[in-house]
């Protein structure tokens, strides 16, 4: 008879609507469930890989949904990066909570990735708040910090002296300042996404409460159901995969020429979108959560370095010329393997021997490094450690 999921919620609010949604759908289907709040916890280390202790006795789990409030993110990443150092399927890892926080981190992650978002400037003194308004296209422009939850410090400015105003107050406090392009078309709404393993679980429509441009559900925002067009679905799922997200809540703005991201959550409500969407979104985490436990994820880093002197090394093709127009085969030494190449923007994973190598090319070698080295020195050109 197969044991029953044991799971782990990191919440400090146990009658949240959410927190209560989850524990209800995970009891459903006969797993063990038990609310955890991470301020209430202490960790021990230095035996195997340590534990987390919880009002006295370690937490045994299968599984953690972090539920973290932003003025705990400290706290609570130090609890689920030890769950995962057990070994424990955390539905989202310590560093995507940490990326998803950050509005400028992972900003600067989407966009780069082509990702579509708003115009935004780093602030550092109100005096350059003039240059940064216009770096976004001027007012009205959006004012927020860049690290912070549901429509929290987030303001829109409708002159230059307003934000300078809203500016000072944020850098007051110690705060990173964001100057962020207004969408005019999108004023007062936005769609949200819940995305779980990669898929679209539901989507909503938010729409803000007179003068008030923030949609948020908790704000007093109405919520309707919508038929999450595909370009939109395909932007969410990416946006949460290139975060790390494994269960978040996707915003998207709908500009003139589409939608344009505005942030990932990684603790995202479920009143308002199952109320909205009729979909047991609750259920569909649990369901996804319940089969991707069974299969651990690791660090690449760890599995490479687990055997002593190996590792992997990368070897820029166009700095070997005569490696261009040559086979894998051609090229690698016996005793190692090819992991990826890298080309243009894709990577190639276990790639076919006989694939030819071209100019742009970048080929990840995995092997005993020394050795490797050693191959590729002979042809007095040097390869740089990657991992």
């Amino acid at each position: 008879m197969m044991r029953a999921m044991r799971l782990c919620i990191l919440s400090r609010g146990p009658q949240l609507y959410s927190t209560r949604r989850l524990v209800i759908e995970a009891e459903k289907r006969g797993a063990e469930v038990e609310i955890v709040d991470p301020l209430e916890t202490s960790l021990a280390l230095g035996e195997q890989n340590g534990v987390v202790i919880h009002r006295g006795w370690p937490i045994e789990a299968d599984a953690v949904i972090p539920r973290i409030g932003y003025s705990v993110t400290s706290e609570g990443v130090r609890v689920v990066r030890q769950f995962e150092s057990q070994g424990v399927y955390v539905a989202n890892s310590a560093d995507s909570i940490l990326r998803s926080r950050d509005k400028l981190t992972a900003s600067q992650i989407l966009s780069h990735q082509g990702i579509p978002v708003p115009r935004t400037a780093l602030v550092t003194s109100w005096r350059d708040t003039g240059r940064a308004i216009s770096r976004v296209g001027g007012v009205p422009c959006v004012i927020k910090a860049s690290q912070g939850t549901q429509g929290n410090s987030v303001h829109l400015a409708r002159s230059i002296r307003d934000a300078n105003e809203h500016v000072y107050r944020l850098l007051a406090n110690r705060e990173t300042v964001l100057v962020q392009e207004y969408i005019r078309e999108s004023h007062g709404r936005d769609v949200r996404v819940i995305v779980a393993g990669g898929e679209v679980v539901a989507a909503m429509r938010r729409v803000a409460r007179g003068r008030e441009f923030r949609s948020n559900f908790h704000l007093g925002g109405q919520v309707e159901a919508i038929e999450l067009k595909e370009d939109y679905a395909k932007i969410a799922i990416r946006a949460a995969n290139l975060l790390g997200i494994e269960v978040g809540g996707v915003d998207l703005l709908e500009g003139r020429n589409g939608p344009i991201l505005l942030e990932v959550n990684s603790s995202p409500g479920l009143e308002g979108i199952e109320k909205a969407s009729k979909v047991n979104v609750a259920g569909k985490i649990i369901d996804m959560i319940s089969q991707r436990h069974k299969i651990q994820s690791t660090n690449l880093q760890d599995v490479i370095h687990r055997h002593s002197g190996h590792g992997a090394l990368s070897v820029r093709i166009k700095d070997w010329p005569e490696f261009i127009g040559r086979r894998i085969k051609d090229v690698r030494m016996e005793d190692s393997r090819a992991l990826t190449v890298l080309r243009g923007k894709e990577y190639i994973w276990s790639p076919d021997e006989n694939l030819v190598l071209q100019p742009n090319d970048e080929l990840v070698l995995y092997g005993e490094i020394a050795s490797i080295r050693a191959h590729m020195q002979r042809r007095d050109t040097p390869s740089e450690e990657r991992f």
